[in-house]
């Protein structure tokens, strides 16, 4: 192993790769299906493939900007008014209920890839800033333990793969209806 690496240098490898996944699987998870296919629902109560990719950028999108103390891609790059959602331009569906997700409309679903994209170059932007120091810097005191960037950071990418994850498996059952 190259000696000349440092820890966080690693670490910052480490997270790029990981978000550099999600990154290749949303165009994948969305590939292929019209805007019908992206807004199926298995039940009434469940999250459909277009919530679920808008969701998973939505959060990594707002989480990582604000820990590097930039602007989101959905607020510098206008997302919210091509998407034009019923929801208040903050959200980002934390909370939402099966009948806000359901309301939920795609009006392109190059938007879905498209948005995913810039949050993504956020989502390097912000990583490569960070320095050895700033991975252990707190940033929420009302855990214990207290939140640190790395732990958001891992956080953030944990959610955003559960997501993934679970369009993929509702791709899987679009799929097998068709």
């Amino acid at each position: 192993m190259d000696d000349s690496r440092t820890s966080a240098s690693i670490t910052t490898e480490l997270l790029i790769d990981g978000f550099g996944r999600i990154a290749e699987g949303v165009p994948e998870v969305v590939a292929g299906l019209s805007t019908e296919q992206l807004l199926w629902r298995p039940d009434p109560e469940a999250n459909h493939i277009a919530w679920l990719v808008w969701h998973l950028s939505r959060q990594q999108d707002e989480q990582l900007a604000g820990l590097g103390h930039v602007r989101s891609a959905w607020r510098s790059g206008d997302w919210a008014a091509r998407f034009d959602l019923p929801y208040d331009p903050e959200a980002h569906g934390y909370g939402m209920s099966a009948a806000e997700v359901g309301a939920f409309a795609v009006p392109d679903p190059a938007h879905l890839v498209g948005y995913h994209e810039s949050v993504h170059e956020v989502t390097l932007t912000v990583l490569r800033g960070l320095g050895a120091d700033d991975y252990g810097t707190v940033i929420d005191r009302s855990w214990d333990p207290p939140v640190t960037v790395s732990v958001r950071i891992v956080s953030v990418l944990d959610d955003a793969a559960k997501h993934l994850g679970q369009a993929q498996y509702v791709r899987g059952m679009v799929l097998r209806r068709s």
